[in-house]
C-alpha cells in the first residue's frame, strides 16, 4: 500500500486512492464501486496488542459492507443533477448532507444538485443497510466517493469526445465541462452520451485530500429548511390513502397480554372508530382521529395477563445483578488496589418522534413506511408474521425524528402490519408518549465494578466487571440470520460479550487490563441506546482514574496525560484544559471535572464545571428535580476526518447533553413490574435549569485520511467528566446514577387506563 495521499500501486495491489468500480448498464449514467477487503485494508489501523484496536466493533461493520459496496450507485441525470440511494436512515444525525457532500466533492457539483434519498430495504445488501455503531460515514466514506469519482472520470471522457480536447485539459465545475477555449458542455448532456449499455470495470483515482473544496468545510444541513419549516416529511406526514389513525390499549406491566376484552363492540360504535382488534401486544383501535383512537382506548375493559417484569422493582433487580457479578480475581490482590461499584438504573430510550408506522397489508402484497434503523430484517420478519413472500412485502424507509438507538427495533412496523392483515384496511400506527415510556426500549439497568491495582507511581492492572440487565441486540447485523442467532438461549451472550469487548477501548497504559460483560434477566425491553455499554463503563473508569490521581498525589489532568497511550488522546486532553481553564480557583461547592473516551478510531475530552452548593442544588422546580447544574463545558473531540464539521459539532452538542443528562437526572422508576415514567414531563432529560450557559465544542485538525465514528462519541467523556466534577465539588465519589434517581419529584400516572387523558387547557403552566 501507498503512504497516505499516495496514488500508484505497489507489489500489485490497488494504492490508497486508486480504485475498482463499474459503469452500470443503464440510460443515463450509473455507477458503484467494487470494495474488497485488499482495496479497503489501507483504510484499517496499525495493529496493535488489544482486541478494540486490532478489529473494534466500526472494523467489522465495515468489512461486513464491503461485498455488496457495488450494489449502491450514483446516477447522473440527464437535468444535470445526481443522486444516491442511501442504505442508512437519516434520524436527525445529518448523514443525507454529509453523503451529498462526498458525492459533491469528486463530481464538483453544488450540494443543491444533489439528491440523496433512503433506499428501501434491500436483502441483497445482508450486512449494508444497518445504521448504528457511528458506522455510517464510516463504512460509506470510500464507496460513495468511488461511484461518484467513476462518474466523474465517465462524464469528461464523454466531454473530451465531444469537445476534441484531451480529458486531462478539460474542467469540471459547478455541472459544467469546459476546455481551454471557453467552449462548456453540460453535464446532463453528458450523462446521456457517457451511459453504458452494458456493465463494465473500471479503475479510478480519488480526489487528493490537499484538494478538498467540500470535505472538511462547515455545511448547513440539506434539510435544515424544511425541518424549521415543516416542509420535511416523516412517516406521519404521509398520505397514504385510506391509512387511517391506529393506536394500541397496551397491559399495565411489561410484556403482559391479554386475557380478555368486556366491551369490545362497545368501543367500536364509539364516534369516529371503525375497528377494535386484539393484537400480539394489546388491543388496537382504528378511528378518524388520533384523539378518538385515544377515547377508545381509555374505554377499554380489558383483562390482562402478567407481563415478563410482573412485581420486579428497582431494588430486586439490583440483587438480580449482585448475584450474576462475576470475580474480579480468584485470590485477594498483593498490591494496593482502589476499585469501586457503581449502579446505572433504568433509562428511557424514547425518540421526539413517536414510534409509528403506516401499514397497508392486501392478500398478495404489503406496503410499510417507516423510520428503520434494521430495515432488511425488518423486512423479513414482516414477511413472516403475516405470511406473504419476502418479494411481496415492500418496506419504506422515512426519515426519522430522533433515534440513539431506539429505530433499530421495529416493532411499530410489525404492529401495524399485524393489525392492517387482520382488519383489512391500511392503517397509521402511533404509539401514544407513555406506551413509549412503559413498554418501549431502556437502557438497561447495570453495575459496574472496577479495580485498580497500583505500586509507587506505576499502575499495574485494571479490572472491570460489567453486570447489565440483558440487552436485546436482537436485530443483529441488520439482517434475519444474525438477527436469530442474537436471541438464542446461548448465542446472546456471546453476540453482547462480542459486541462488549469490540466497542471498548483501553486507551490507557494501567498493566495488565481485562473488562467482562455479564447479563442477566431478559425479561425487559432494552435496546442499544445511544453509545450503549460505553458511558456507564467510561464513567466508572474514570472515577477511579480520580481515586487513584488523588491516592498517589498526582493531579487528575496530569495522571491521564502520563498514562493515556496515543498522542491524539492526550492532544484532546490537553485541549479543554487549556480551553477550559484546568485547575482555576472556584468557589466552594463548585469543582470541574475532566474525562477522556475513545471509540470507533475517535477520541474526545470533556472539561465541565458544576454547581453543587445548596442555593442552586435545593432550587425550586415546578414538576422537576433542581439538583446540582452544570454551569461550564468544554469538549474536544478528534475524529481523524471531518467530513462536515458544522454537522459534527451538532453531533457533539447533542451528546454532551445526553451526558448531563445520564450524570444527573434521566432515569425510569421501577415498581410492581412497570415504570413509573409515562411520558417527557416526567422523564427529566437535560432542561433549561442544568442546561450550561457556557458550551465550546472544539474540532481538533484532522489526524487521519478516514473519517472515525462520532454519532455516539460525545456521551461517555461528558457524562463521566460531570460525575468527576462532582465528586471533586461535593468531596464524594458518586455511586448511583443518574445523582438524583432517589429524588421522585412527580405522582406517577395510573396505568389503567395506558395512556393518560389528554390535557385541556395548559394556560396554567404558561411562564
Amino acid at each position: 500500500m501507498t503512504e497516505p495521499g499516495g496514488g500508484g500501486d505497489v507489489a500489485g495491489s490497488i494504492g490508497r486512492r486508486r480504485f475498482l468500480g463499474y459503469v452500470l448498464a443503464a440510460p443515463t449514467l450509473v455507477t458503484a464501486a467494487e470494495l474488497g477487503v485488499a482495496s479497503a485494508a489501507g483504510a484499517q489501523p496499525a495493529a496493535a496488542p488489544r482486541v478494540a484496536d486490532l478489529l473494534d466493533l466500526t472494523d467489522l461493520m465495515t468489512v461486513a459492507t464491503l461485498p455488496t459496496a457495488g450494489l449502491i450507485a450514483v446516477e447522473v441525470h440527464a437535468d444535470g443533477t445526481a443522486s444516491f440511494a442511501l442504505p442508512r436512515a437519516e434520524v436527525g444525525q445529518g448523514i443525507t448532507t454529509s453523503t451529498a457532500m462526498l458525492i459533491a466533492e469528486e463530481l464538483s457539483l453544488p450540494l443543491d444538485r444533489i439528491r440523496v434519498t433512503l433506499a428501501d430495504a434491500r436483502p441483497e445488501l445482508v450486512f449494508n443497510q444497518l445504521t448504528g455503531g457511528s458506522n455510517t460515514t464510516h463504512a460509506t466514506y470510500r464507496p460513495i466517493r468511488v461511484a461518484a469519482a467513476i462518474a466523474r472520470q465517465r462524464l469528461l471522457a464523454a466531454a473530451s469526445a465531444e469537445l476534441g480536447s484531451p480529458a486531462g485539459e478539460l474542467t469540471l465545475s459547478a455541472g459544467v465541462v469546459t476546455d481551454r477555449a471557453g467552449r462548456g458542455v453540460e453535464l446532463g448532456v453528458l450523462a446521456v452520451r457517457a451511459a453504458s449499455d452494458r456493465s463494465e470495470p473500471v479503475t479510478v483515482e480519488l480526489a487528493a485530500r490537499e484538494s478538498f473544496t467540500v470535505i472538511g468545510r462547515p455545511h448547513n444541513r440539506v434539510d435544515a429548511l424544511d425541518a424549521v419549516t415543516g416542509r420535511k416529511k416523516f412517516a406521519m406526514d404521509l398520505a397514504v390513502p385510506n391509512a387511517l389513525p391506529t393506536m394500541v390499549c397496551r397491559p399495565p406491566t411489561i410484556n403482559g397480554t391479554v386475557n380478555s376484552v368486556a366491551n369490545l363492540a362497545e368501543v367500536a360504535a364509539m364516534p369516529g372508530v371503525t375497528d377494535v382488534v386484539v393484537i400480539g401486544t394489546g388491543v388496537a383501535v382504528r378511528a378518524r382521529t388520533f384523539g378518538q383512537c385515544v377515547d377508545g382506548v381509555r374505554a377499554l375493559r380489558v383483562s390482562w395477563k402478567a407481563g415478563t417484569a410482573a412485581g420486579k422493582s428497582d431494588e430486586t433487580v439490583l440483587r438480580e445483578l449482585a448475584a450474576a457479578e462475576l470475580p474480579l480475581g480468584l485470590l485477594p490482590p498483593l498490591t494496593p488496589t482502589v476499585e469501586g461499584r457503581f449502579t446505572f438504573h433504568f433509562r428511557g430510550n424514547s425518540a421526539l418522534e413517536p414510534n409509528c408506522a403506516i401499514a397497508d397489508v392486501r392478500a398478495d402484497r404489503a406496503e410499510i413506511w417507516s423510520a428503520l434503523k434494521s430495515p432488511i430484517v425488518a423486512r423479513q420478519s414482516i414477511a413472516a408474521r403475516i405470511g406473504l413472500p419476502l418479494n411481496r412485502v415492500t418496506v419504506h424507509v422515512t426519515e426519522g425524528g430522533g433515534s440513539f438507538g431506539r429505530k433499530l427495533f421495529f416493532d411499530a412496523a410489525l404492529e401495524a402490519a399485524e393489525v392492517s392483515k387482520k382488519i383489512g384496511k391500511p392503517v397509521k400506527l402511533m404509539w401514544h408518549r407513555a406506551d413509549d415510556t412503559r413498554q418501549g426500549r431502556t437502557h438497561p439497568m447495570a453495575t459496574s465494578r472496577v479495580r485498580m491495582s497500583y505500586l509507587g507511581d506505576a499502575v499495574l492492572g485494571y479490572q472491570q466487571r460489567h453486570t447489565s440487565v440483558s440487552t436485546d441486540l436482537g436485530h443483529g447485523l441488520g439482517e434475519i440470520i444474525t438477527a436469530f442467532a442474537a436471541q438464542l438461549p446461548v448465542g446472546d451472550i456471546g453476540f453482547a460479550e462480542t459486541f462488549f469487548l469490540l466497542s471498548q477501548e483501553q486507551s490507557y497504559r494501567f498493566g495488565v487490563s481485562s473488562q467482562l460483560l455479564s447479563e442477566t434477566d431478559k425479561g425487559f425491553n432494552t435496546g442499544s441506546t445511544r453509545n450503549v455499554y460505553s458511558p456507564d463503563v467510561t464513567t466508572a473508569r474514570e472515577l477511579i482514574v480520580d481515586q487513584l490521581a488523588a491516592r498517589m498525589g498526582s493531579d487528575p489532568h496530569d495522571f491521564r496525560r502520563r498514562f493515556l497511550r496515543a498522542d491524539r488522546a492526550k492532544a484532546v486532553l490537553a485541549k479543554v484544559a487549556e480551553v477550559g481553564q484546568w485547575g482555576r480557583a472556584m468557589p466552594a461547592g463548585t469543582a470541574q471535572g475532566i474525562a477522556f473516551h475513545a471509540e470507533y478510531k475517535s477520541v474526545s475530552a470533556a472539561l465541565v464545571e458544576i454547581d453543587c452548593r445548596p442555593e442552586t442544588v435545593n432550587r425550586p422546580i415546578r414538576d422537576g428535580v433542581g439538583g446540582p447544574r452544570v454551569t461550564k463545558v468544554v469538549f474536544a473531540v478528534d475524529v481523524g476526518l471531518a467530513v462536515n464539521p458544522r454537522g459534527l459539532e451538532a453531533q457533539m452538542m447533542g451528546g454532551v447533553m445526553d451526558g448531563i443528562a445520564l450524570a444527573l437526572t434521566s432515569s425510569l422508576h421501577l415498581r410492581d413490574g412497570y415504570f413509573l415514567e409515562a411520558s417527557w414531563d416526567n422523564y427529566f432529560y437535560t432542561r433549561q435549569w442544568n442546561t450550561p450557559l457556557d458550551l465550546r465544542i472544539i474540532i481538533m485538525p484532522d489526524t487521519s485520511e478516514d473519517p472515525g465514528g462520532a454519532g455516539e462519541l460525545s456521551v461517555a467523556a461528558s457524562m463521566a467528566a460531570v460525575a468527576c466534577a462532582y465528586g471533586r465539588a461535593t468531596g464524594t465519589m458518586p455511586t448511583t446514577f443518574p445523582i438524583n434517581h432517589g429524588t421522585l419529584s412527580f405522582e406517577p400516572k395510573p396505568t389503567v387506563p395506558p395512556v393518560p387523558a389528554s390535557p385541556t387547557d395548559g394556560r396554567d403552566h404558561a411562564s
